[in-house]
């Protein structure tokens, strides 16, 4: 199965800004005015955080052309844009926020996880291990880096990594789906199936992750109980759709069917 494919199948059964500098706050109004227009209020912001992906990639992206400094619409855009699959602009955007504000923990975070899920981390590994070494005690960092490193064929590395995460934040439902889903690219599913189950166990438990199980089970044969989980989560048609896709790959390996990093998240 090819990257994409098993992306768009993983994906379908369904991761502190630093302060503007200040040459960049003095040219910031002078942008804004030459455009004739002004940035959003912060009412209007936050309405627009509550929107869906489509929403707010088209508003983010308008906020940043309004004014290329400011990295909150940069990065928001690029999250924006992961979320639609458009991974290389989501890179594109998070880079531009780098060139204004190198140390921004958040831009670095966005540039890791567009380059994942482009299936490119190579290319994020240098933004994620300085946004781990600005913040050691953000679990984020270190989850991401998971990752990018089993991306890369570093399980070593992946796994110090994952543990870090863990210690930073236990149980993460979030870092124990990474993890699992590493071990099923190796066809480790006795060594994933339990990894989900305590995750989807978590209070944070996103539908992703439970959506994870549900595949993991159906790899391996355990079709009722997946069953069973995508109808609670999942509508009709959808639900009908994956089930068609896993009792298709039921009883391999999971090594194939799981490689995919769309389904790795960072939080």
């Amino acid at each position: 199965m090819s990257r994409t494919t098993a992306r768009i199948a993983t994906v379908a059964l369904l991761l502190g800004s630093v302060a503007t500098p200040v040459f960049a706050q003095a040219q910031a109004a002078p942008q804004a005015a030459a455009s004739g227009r002004q940035p959003a209020t912060a009412e209007v912001r936050a309405a627009y955080e509550r929107t869906d992906a489509l929403s707010r990639q088209i508003f983010w992206s308008d906020q940043a052309d309004i004014d290329p400094t400011d990295p909150v619409a940069g990065v928001r855009a690029a999250q924006a844009l992961r979320e639609l699959g458009r991974f290389d602009q989501a890179a594109e955007m998070a880079s531009r926020v780098l060139v204004i504000q190198p140390a921004n923990v958040d831009a670095m975070l966005e540039l890791g996880r567009a380059h994942i899920a482009r299936g490119q981390a190579f290319y994020g590994i240098a933004a994620l291990e300085g946004a781990r070494d600005a913040r050691p005690s953000d679990w984020r960092p270190w989850s991401l880096l998971g990752a990018a490193y089993e991306q890369v064929r570093r399980p070593d590395d992946a796994r110090a990594a994952w543990a870090q995460a863990l210690v930073l934040s236990p149980d993460n439902p979030d870092v124990l789906s990474n993890m699992a889903m590493s071990a099923m690219t190796r066809g480790e599913a006795a060594v994933a199936e339990p990894l989900l189950r305590r995750a989807v166990a978590q209070p944070g438990a996103s539908l992703k992750v439970r959506l994870n199980l549900a595949m993991v089970l159906g790899l391996t044969g355990n079709m009722a109980e997946a069953e069973q989980m995508l109808r609670r989560d999942l509508p009709p048609e959808a639900a009908d759709r994956n089930l068609v896709w896993l009792r298709e790959r039921a009883g391999g390996t999971g090594v194939d069917q799981a490689r995919t990093w769309g389904s790795l998240q960072g939080g």
